[in-house]
């Protein structure tokens, strides 16, 4: 396997495969989303998803794939700060917003910085038509959140506090797509990289989420709450690791554009599981984020 995904890079056939995990990480970082906004606090909720991603990839890192070349460690501290900010910064605005309010907007505010930060550090650069997929998906972003100001009744006093936390987690998912980019592209084998991102990454929010959990008069019971972590643990895996697999394989930008066509499932998973409102309005604006992404990917 590795040594087809080295052979089709920058290829014809190596950007088709990018093209199919992109959008497979929409769909299941729009699911993973929803695992963490659900039924339980999202703090605990990403501790126990780390924790059993974790673990799952510990055998993986030690036994399976080749150690990583000493140049590597630097990148991996890089990479775990990164991502520790970007978590931070979610579980906080899940905390204050809904879960169709806060995603649309952080995955939607985080490609425009990705295509930015991918022509610095790769001399990525777009088409005309490109930059009118980006602007249509922006508009269908800021219209969002203009149309959630105005009009959203719940939660009203701490929406925009939502908001802005879900745009500063949008430059933490840029950061964090252009730079794991740059990490899996500095090793030879990809799959190295995976394996010890995902055993470091794991090691960062278990411990808040378990000093989060003491802290509660009311605790949940760890059962349910670990069942969750481990079905968000088999997610994780497969959304991050596809669309960093997207990257290595193409360009950064477009697979950070395409990734954001998860805010169609977005809001398809939040009116039929978690019961939000919805809405024409919210749902047309939500489209138009993903009517960008394609323009983006046909300009191409």
């Amino acid at each position: 396997m590795t040594e087809w995904l080295i052979s089709i890079e920058g290829t014809e056939t190596g950007h088709s495969v990018a093209l199919g995990l992109a959008i497979m990480a929409a769909f299941l970082h729009a699911v993973f989303g929803a695992l963490q906004k659900g039924r339980h606090d999202p703090w605990l909720t990403r501790g126990a998803v780390d924790i059993s991603y974790g673990t799952m990839a510990l055998p993986f890192a030690l036994f399976v794939v080749p150690w990583p070349e000493p140049h590597m460690w630097p990148i991996f501290a890089v990479v775990f700060l990164i991502h520790m900010g970007y978590k931070i910064l979610q579980a906080w605005a899940y905390s204050k917003g809904a879960y169709t309010v806060v995603y649309p907007v952080v995955r939607g505010t985080g490609p425009l910085f990705a295509v930015i930060g991918a022509y610095f550090l790769f001399s990525e650069t777009f088409t005309a038509v490109q930059w009118l997929g980006v602007g249509v998906l922006l508009s269908g972003i800021f219209g969002l959140a203009v149309y959630n100001l105005r009009y959203l009744e719940t939660e009203r006093d701490t929406l925009k506090m939502a908001l802005g936390l879900a745009v500063l987690t949008g430059l933490f998912v840029a950061a964090y797509t252009t730079y794991d980019a740059y990490g899996i592209r500095a090793t030879a084998d990809p799959f190295t990289f995976l394996a010890w991102f995902f055993l470091i990454d794991g090691l960062g929010m278990p411990p808040i989420a378990y000093l989060r959990w003491r802290r509660m008069t009311d605790r949940p019971d760890i059962g349910p709450l670990m069942l969750r972590g481990l079905a968000g643990g088999l997610v994780a895996p497969l959304s991050f690791g596809a669309i960093m697999l997207a990257t290595r394989l193409d360009k950064v930008g477009e697979a950070a554009v395409l990734r954001e066509t998860s805010t169609v499932f977005a809001a398809i998973i939040g009116w039929l599981v978690l019961k939000e409102t919805v809405g024409p309005r919210r749902i047309a604006l939500m489209a138009l984020i993903a009517l960008g992404a394609v323009i983006v990917e046909m300009g191409g």
